[in-house]
């Protein structure tokens, strides 16, 4: 039986994040958000909400532009990290050891170790309560090439090893079920992975 529940943000699991911003090794910053997500394909656009009183929100705000950084199992650690202490009292590349990584379009870094970091300039910064939406256009996509596969061009993502958040705990991607569009393809049951 279904029943009515407290209206949340219950929409998981979503990625986890760092958000890299500033324009010079003294001011670079790390913090992790998971209330991000894709709004536009073409041109491709995305957006991180972000709480006003964090560090990053005016560093993001004066330069109106910011890395995102995908995440793995192997920097669950840092990236909790990173979300819990503020960069007001922490230097996050520093402390984490992990390695700021100059972007080609923005002056903030983009974070070395991540399977797949975006270059992002803010069109828009949207008020809506708790948090201000930052909406955004992808300008640059930088991909650790580990993890493209050379004849096909794509980017593998189970071999990445993605973390992603839900309600309050870290997961790691779980194992592939089928491909968009599976469910209508004749003759494919079970659904196999596109090599």
């Amino acid at each position: 039986m279904r029943v009515d529940w407290k209206p949340g943000t219950l929409i998981y699991p979503l990625p986890a994040i760092l958000i890299s911003s500033g324009d010079d090794c003294e001011n670079y910053n790390l913090f992790t958000a998971s209330w991000i997500g894709t709004v536009c394909s073409n041109p491709p656009m995305c957006y991180v909400s972000i709480r006003p009183e964090r560090h990053s929100y005016q560093l993001i705000k004066d330069r109106m532009e910011f890395g995102l950084n995908l995440t793995t199992v192997s920097m669950a650690r840092e990236t909790d990290w990173c979300g819990v202490v503020s960069g007001r009292e922490h230097k996050k590349f520093e402390e984490t050891g992990l390695t700021p990584e100059k972007a080609r379009f923005i002056a903030a870094p983009l974070v070395q170790e991540s399977p797949v970091s975006l270059e992002c300039r803010v069109r828009d910064i949207i008020h809506l309560g708790s948090h201000d939406m930052f909406l955004s256009e992808i300008i640059n996509a930088r991909a650790d090439e580990r993890y493209i596969d050379p004849k096909t061009g794509a980017f593998d993502m189970e071999k990445a090893g993605l973390l992603v958040y839900s309600h309050g705990e870290y997961f790691s991607l779980g194992e592939f079920l089928g491909y968009f569009g599976w469910s209508v393809k004749k003759g494919e049951k079970p659904p196999k992975r596109r090599k």
